[in-house]
């Protein structure tokens, strides 16, 4: 194990990369200078670190910790995760923007990125929320650590690893060369909680340094559709058409709730499958009854411990019945989202000007050299630079 001053010290360069980001980002505002520190985290966080430890895995940590009375959480492991979410209510998501190796990797590769319709984008979004709801379940009853299990990218921070896993994260950087960072919008759990704490920031990216002038040039400049455009006045019969497909989504929630219950509740037999406890007890179960010939190292390893197999059979079951409570409670939080993103989309918000979206907003810094404003506050920069 590495020692405790070692952690600290990984915790206090994480503060500084964040606070960093944090001045680049919402003062200097260059995206030349994100892009570099960037490239920094990719390579230090990245493959220096070789990913670990990392605030998206640390989620199964903080669950454990939370569920295991026997587990102690890891000094990195917590401090990685709380310290980026504290940054993201003061100063919106600079850590995606700037810090962390997984949204870099992807950003590096970005060359053309193509416009994704928010109707999509929505959708697709709510496989985040399924992956943080799966990885907090199997987190909470031992199962696994979907999370590290399945990141896409370790293995080329490592130079090694699961070939499907490589193959994974090769598939996610060609689509992330025309759809900007994939995995950070659709697919990261650690994204969904800062998007929602990023809604409270005191301080965020705005697309101007002073006034929006609507010169509309920054229209297209977010690669992650961030950017929402001023509103018009709704016309009355598109507005009255609106109310009743609100009413209509409000009734649905419930629908969805239950339905999204039953199909969770219906997946416990797979869900308790990835436990070691219930894998052993179905193997012998399987020897036992003659279903199978011969022994495994698993079973043979249970064995030597003198257990019997009905304790091992209660055991299985009383996880199995975990699985189908926190399956039926996972597939209703599904189904909650899913309907809350049905409303959502119903509801248009008031805007005068163009604003980046705190939620979606990855930080890049990408849109400041198309507003014109921004461009003039540079020329003064420079000038006063040169005056001295």
């Amino acid at each position: 194990p590495r020692p405790v001053l070692y952690e600290y010290a990984e915790a206090v360069l994480l503060v500084a990369a964040l606070l960093l980001a944090s001045y680049l980002i919402l003062r200097r505002r260059s995206r030349r200078a994100i892009f570099v520190l960037m490239l920094g985290a990719l390579f230090y966080f990245g493959f220096w670190r070789q990913g670990c430890i990392c605030p998206i895995g640390a989620i199964q940590n903080v669950t454990l910790t939370a569920f295991d009375n026997s587990y102690a959480i890891p000094l990195a492991a917590a401090a990685f995760f709380v310290i980026p979410l504290v940054f993201t209510l003061f100063y919106g998501r600079v850590f995606c923007g700037a810090v962390c190796p997984l949204g870099a990797i992807q950003d590096a590769v970005l060359i053309r990125p193509v416009r994704v319709p928010g109707w999509l984008e929505s959708g697709l979004r709510l496989l985040a929320y399924t992956y943080l709801g799966a990885a907090v379940l199997f987190a909470a009853l031992g199962g696994a650590f979907l999370i590290c299990r399945y990141d896409p990218f370790i293995g080329f921070f490592r130079l090694s690893g699961n070939w499907n896993i490589l193959m994974l994260g090769t598939s996610l950087l060609v689509i992330g060369l025309f759809v900007g960072r994939p995995y950070c919008r659709f697919l990261c759990p650690y994204g969904v909680i800062l998007r929602h704490l990023s809604r409270l920031s005191k301080q965020r990216v705005t697309i101007t340094p002073n006034e929006c002038i609507k010169c509309r040039l920054c229209e297209d400049a977010c690669p992650f559709g961030a950017i929402r455009e001023p509103t018009e006045d709704w016309p009355e019969g598109e507005y009255k058409i609106a109310k009743r497909r609100l009413a209509l989504f409000l009734v649905l929630v419930p629908v969805l709730i239950a339905a999204g219950g039953w199909a969770g509740y219906s997946l416990k037999d797979r869900f308790a499958r990835v436990h070691p406890t219930v894998r052993t007890a179905e193997r012998i179960y399987l020897e036992e009854t003659g279903q199978v010939a011969g022994t495994t190292d698993v079973s043979d390893a249970f064995r030597a411990t003198g257990q019997t197999s009905a304790l091992l059979y209660r055991e299985a079951t009383g996880i199995r019945n975990q699985f189908a409570a926190g399956g039926a409670l996972l597939g209703a939080f599904v189904g909650f989202v899913a309907g809350g993103k049905l409303v959502v989309l119903s509801v248009r918000r008031r805007r005068t000007d163009y604003e980046a979206d705190p939620a979606s907003c990855l930080a890049c810094g990408r849109c400041y050299k198309y507003c014109p404003k921004e461009q003039e506050r540079w020329k003064k920069t420079r000038s006063m630079g040169a005056a001295r």
